[in-house]
């Protein structure tokens, strides 16, 4: 028996820009785990298998074969992160050798809020239908201007928000499946300050005669994803869901500007230099993972509900962080000094990710007919290679613990959700230096290094209607 349950262009950039999230809280990539307050209140335990509400279009479409009529649901869930660098570990050195002065960048990620919409609608006994409107993806970090490691990061950005069409249908004795397209747009910013030392010593000037620059990056796209699953009803209480989601790569086209860029000619007296700000169109590819999500229900009360699941996203594919000239000649600069391997490189950045595992399990207390109380727990675990991890996503893997709570009033369809948590890090130590594309770091002394405290909570409201 099927459950039933009787519980653009410029919105879509409006959308995206509110959607960008504390870099350093992305221990799952930049993937955000906020979706839908009904599971924060869980910890987005068991969501393949547990369609509460019209955000079962983002966990898993085949869910939408167990709700009746129309269901909408919108909510925005808060994401606040505390990222330092912790005192007295930070420092840096140019590219000749000589210390970089400055502070330690302070709290270098904001309060982010992130909007959601999705709606189903029942065709007919067998077919289901819905849209979402969510932001999946986000990063946000900005140093203040005298930070140390300068240059090596300072503002990263990265928002996106997604339109999902979807589409379910189930065969009437408990077995749904469901499909759906991610529209997603998305837009990234990156800069940093650039240290010409090492022009001045390959070219003999005394240190300090050339000014530092600054390069500024920015570029957007557009890119689809599918997503597919299946929800198994083995019993009453019992039910099992998977649901997948295809990778892509964004191509994130704009402009690279670099202020005080070094220009040389030869003169009466030698070699001299003029600092001009230059620009030329460029590429920011970056890759957006595969993924596969478990989850369980079962209900082992008529009032409690236990809930597992685990998630494998395919981080791997996130080989580098690259800016890719446009120009027909090849890079007219480089952020990163010669050699990088590749001569239509602005700059390059090893990332070397790797595949990760989320597990989570959570729990659901029907404590009256109108009042839910929930708590999960999920661990999360970081796509960062330790030999790579950058002041850009100082991230490392995060405990989540949460609470929920539920008012669902039957005679209007109405339901409202609330859900807090907090996320646990352990301090996390960056080492970094400049590599080119093979790895291989590139001459000069120029590195950075610190150890960073993090800690952060999160939290949710979401609003539901059946009619």
């Amino acid at each position: 028996m099927r459950n039933k349950k009787s519980n653009l262009y410029s919105a879509i950039r409006f959308a995206a820009l509110a959607a960008a999230a504390p870099a350093s809280v992305m221990a799952g990539g930049f993937s955000l785990n906020e979706q839908s307050a009904s599971a924060m209140g869980v910890a987005n335990a068991g969501t393949a298998a547990n369609p509460e509400n019209a955000t079962t279009v983002f966990f898993n479409p085949a869910g939408m074969s167990q709700l009746s009529g129309t269901n909408l649901s919108f909510g925005v869930a808060a994401l606040d992160i505390d990222a330092e660098l912790k005192e007295g570990t930070g420092q840096a050195v140019r590219d000749d050798g000589r210390p970089v002065s400055g502070g330690n960048g302070g709290d270098i990620a904001d309060m982010a809020a992130l909007p959601n919409l999705y709606m189903t609608h029942e065709v007919n006994d067998w077919l289901d239908v819905g849209f979402g409107l969510h932001a999946p993806y986000g990063l946000a970090g900005d140093y203040e201007n005298d930070f140390k490691g300068r240059f090596f990061a300072d503002e990263t950005e990265l928002t996106a928000i997604a339109f999902s069409p979807s589409i379910a249908v189930n065969d009437g004795n408990g077995l749904s499946i469901g499909a759906g397209v991610n529209v997603i747009y998305a837009e990234g910013k990156l800069t940093k300050f650039q240290d010409y030392s090492g022009t001045e010593a390959r070219f003999g000037l005394p240190p300090g005669t050339l000014d530092d620059g600054y390069a500024d990056v920015d570029g957007d796209d557009v890119a689809l994803t599918f997503a597919f699953g299946m929800l198994w009803e083995v019993s009453e209480r019992t039910q099992f869901g998977i649901s997948a989601q295809t990778g892509a790569e964004l191509e994130l086209d704009g402009e690279a500007e670099i202020r005080n860029y070094p220009q040389g000619g030869l003169g009466p007296g030698g070699i001299t230099f003029e600092q001009s700000t230059v620009t030329e169109k460029a590429t920011v590819p970056l890759e957006i993972p595969e993924s596969i999500t478990f989850g369980a229900r079962h209900r082992i009360t008529d009032t409690v509900t236990l809930l597992a699941g685990a998630t494998w996203a395919k981080w791997s594919r996130f080989e580098a962080l690259d800016i890719v000239s446009r120009e027909d000649n090849g890079a007219v600069s480089s952020q990163a000094g010669p050699g990088l391997g590749d001569e239509r490189l602005i700059a390059h950045v090893s990332e070397n990710w790797k595949d990760t595992w989320q597990a989570n399990i959570g729990a659901i207390w029907q404590a009256t007919p109108e009042w839910a109380f929930k708590a999960g727990y999920a661990w999360d675990e970081s796509p960062v290679n330790d030999d790579f991890r950058t002041a850009r996503i100082p991230s490392g893997d995060r405990d989540w613990l949460t609470l929920g709570a539920q008012y669902a009033d039957a005679s209007s369809g109405w339901t409202v959700d609330v859900a807090a948590g907090v996320l646990l890090f352990d301090d996390q130590d960056v080492d970094e230096q400049n590599y080119d594309v093979n790895d291989e770091p590139m001459p000069g002394a120029a590195r950075y290094q610190g150890t960073y405290e993090l800690d952060a909570w999160s939290a949710g409201v979401q609003v539901s209607k059946s009619f």
